[in-house]
């Protein structure tokens, strides 16, 4: 696997299929550590992407499961919202 040192941060690079793909968790690590990696997988929108993209490339997507796991995102980001109005 390559590097690459970007502000003084090594990056990884994986090539798949002769395209270059960087690491999006050594970029987050140089800057807040796992917080923002673990804000942006809490997000609804970033579960519904990850949700569609395991439908379409994942023949064993367990789409039940994931039915559950969207869901208490949606709550959970509505319950968040609730406590800012009332605020």
């Amino acid at each position: 696997m390559a590097k690459i040192t970007v502000q003084n941060t090594d990056i990884s690079v994986v090539k798949h299929n002769d395209e270059d793909y960087i690491s999006l968790t050594d970029m987050a690590r140089s800057q807040l550590q796992e917080h923002i990696i673990f804000r942006w997988l809490s997000l609804k929108s970033t579960i519904e992407y990850l949700g569609k993209w395991e439908m379409l490339y994942n023949p064993d997507f367990n789409c039940t499961e994931f039915g559950i796991i969207h869901q208490m995102s949606v709550l959970e980001s509505s319950d968040n919202g609730n406590r800012k109005l009332l605020r």
